[in-house]
Formats: structure tokens, sequence, C-alpha cells
């Protein structure tokens, strides 16, 4: 990594958590994303998810079918865990490797989850086999129990299930996803166990008022929810600490402005647009520019057991004011990135 007050090089980076969707948003937002990223870990929560070999492989084509022949970008591929499925899925889509990781859903916890887990005991026989084959088990770590406070769904998930399920097959290998609060970074960091976590560019920008300030505000609604301040400040801290354990997943989850902007407004945020810039001005901001590199480029595919990327990108400072909304193609449609109308203070030169 080459670092000077103006100017950042660093190896290519990996994003170890996105979603693509599908169709025409597809098409709109996975561009930003390869602009930037050599690799991508994509999620598999479509409509319908996938849950088959035969839909991960025509899933990554689409996907391959409209990066532009200039941009050198590989998805990696996940499968959706139900109660339904084969163990014979698993073995054998890692085996050809179609799959780099299994993910688990648990049943209505984010946007087209209602096919995912109601009980975790239900796949143990999936489990075992994920941990016997060395798949990388990627987990949205929330439980669902309406009894149980939304703000309070994270920190219960880490007692209640992944605890347990981590005494129960010691081997695992866990990634807890786009983790929001104090609690999970204390069990990462400290954990006995092989498990990593990944961070979000807006879970490190704002906290829980971000939603509620001058009203609703639907763009800065995700799940898991950003949690309040001290919880923010646990995760630039984690982010920022060096520790391996830690690493770059943007969750970038693109929804058009309509489906956000209503009377049951969408979870997620898209920041595909601009996510590597936010990191790095968190990184200036905590005084820790010389360790954007190892969150970015290189504690992710340690874990992954994946190689370094060759190629380096280069991080300018000029501030820039981040574009209102994304259209999609000429269409009226748009979406609205993280920091819309907000001044970044780096910009990557494409």
């Amino acid at each position: 990594m080459n670092l000077s007050p103006e100017k950042i090089t660093l190896r290519q980076p990996d994003d170890w958590h996105v979603h693509l969707r599908d169709g025409n948003i597809l098409n709109t937002v996975v561009v930003p994303t390869a602009r930037i990223f050599r690799r991508a870990v994509v999620m598999p929560n479509l409509q319908p998810p996938i849950t088959t070999i035969q839909t991960a492989i025509a899933y990554k084509e689409r996907i391959l079918n409209v990066i532009p022949k200039e941009l050198d970008f590989t998805p990696l591929m996940t499968l959706y865990l139900t109660e339904t499925l084969s163990r014979e899925v698993i073995r054998k889509g890692f085996a050809e490797g179609v799959f780099v990781a299994a993910k688990l859903y648990p049943a209505n916890s984010t946007t087209n989850s209602k096919d995912g887990v109601t009980d975790i005991r239900n796949i143990y026989s999936l489990i075992e086999t994920i941990e016997e084959v060395g798949l990388p088990l990627l987990i949205h770590g929330e439980v669902t129990n309406q009894d149980v406070d939304i703000f309070d769904r994270e920190a219960a998930f880490i007692e209640q299930i992944l605890d347990p399920l981590l005494h129960r097959f010691p081997a695992l290998r866990v990634v807890l996803e786009h983790i929001t609060t104090e609690d999970s970074v204390e069990y990462v960091g400290n954990s006995k166990f092989n498990i990593a976590a990944t961070i979000t560019p807006h879970h490190l920008h704002i906290n829980r008022n971000a939603m509620f300030e001058g009203g609703i505000r639907s763009d800065f609604y995700c799940l898991p929810v950003a949690k309040r301040e001290y919880h923010r400040l646990a995760l630039r801290r984690a982010a920022t600490s060096g520790k391996p354990c830690f690493f770059l997943g943007t969750d970038s989850a693109p929804h058009l402005r309509a489906f956000k902007e209503t009377s049951c407004g969408c979870a997620g945020i898209f920041n595909a647009l601009n996510a590597i810039e936010s990191y790095a001005q968190v990184f200036e901001e905590e005084d820790a520019l010389d360790r954007l590199e190892a969150f970015s480029s290189e504690f992710g595919p340690i874990f992954y057991g994946l190689p370094f990327n060759e190629k380096k990108i280069t991080l300018i400072r000029k501030p820039h004011r981040v574009p209102s909304s994304l259209h999609l193609g000429k269409t009226s449609e748009h979406i609205v990135p993280f920091h819309a109308g907000e001044i970044l203070n780096w910009l990557c030169e494409r």
C-alpha cells in the first residue's frame, strides 16, 4: 500500500457481501460494484432463492452478461439454506466450485427471507455437511421472535443461537455478516472459534438517529437496523483495529425509490456507488488509513482461502458530491445511494 496526504494506492479490494438483485436492477447496480471490486460474494435471496446448483450457475451467467468487457470481475455464488435442502446439493456444489459459501437466513429476518430457517435444529444435518466439506457459513445474525426488541435481536442471536451452534459444530467456518453491535464486536474479536465478521460502510457512519432525523428517513432503514452511538463507535474501532477477523462487506442492498418511500418501506441501503470512498473517509477520521488495505483487500481472501488480487486501485483526495440518485437506464425509476447529496473527501480513479 502506498499512502500520501493526497493519494492512496492499495491492492484491489473484494466485497464479501453484496446484493445484486436481478433483472433491470441488476443491469444497473452491478457495474458500480465491478468497477471497484475484483470479486464479490453475491447473496442468494432472490425470488425464488438460489437453492440449486443450476440456478446458481444461471444467476452467475446473468451477472457476467451485463459486466462491461473492460472490467475484470468475478461473482462468488452462495447457496440459500432451507429446511428442505438436500445435503447432496452442498457436497456437489462445493466440489464443483459453484458455491463459495452457504447462507443462513432466519425466516422472515430480512428481504426475501420467508423461505429461510424457522428453527436452527431443523438444519443440523446441513450444517454438519457444511462443516465436513469446509464451506463457510454466512449468517444473518438476528432472532425473529416478536417478543425481542428489534434493537436487541443481534445480541439475542449470539446468545441463543450462534454460541450454542459453534459449540456443537466447533470446526465451522462462520462469517457473522453486517454486524451492528458492540456485542458482536466482542464476541467475534475474542472468540476461540473460526469466526469472522463483515462490517458495512453505513453502519460505520450512521446510528439509529439517522432514521428519524426530521421525520421518517427510509433511506437509512436497513436490516439489521443501525443501533445506538456506542455500537457505531465499537464498529469503527473494530474495522480499523487491524484484527483479521473483521473485513469489508458492503451489504449494498438496492431498492427502487418507490419501494423505499412507501407506507411499508423495504430494508436496504445501496452503497456500492461510493463504498470504498465511504470506508476511506472513516479510516481517515480514525487516523487508520494505513490499515485500510488489510481490511479491504487482505483479511477477506485470507479467511476464504483465496489469493490476493494483483491489480491496484488509487484513491485521490478530491472532495466530490455524491449523486442524489441512480437511474435505471433511461427510465424514471431510480435508486437513492448512500451519502446522496453529501461530500466525500476521497475519489477512486476509475
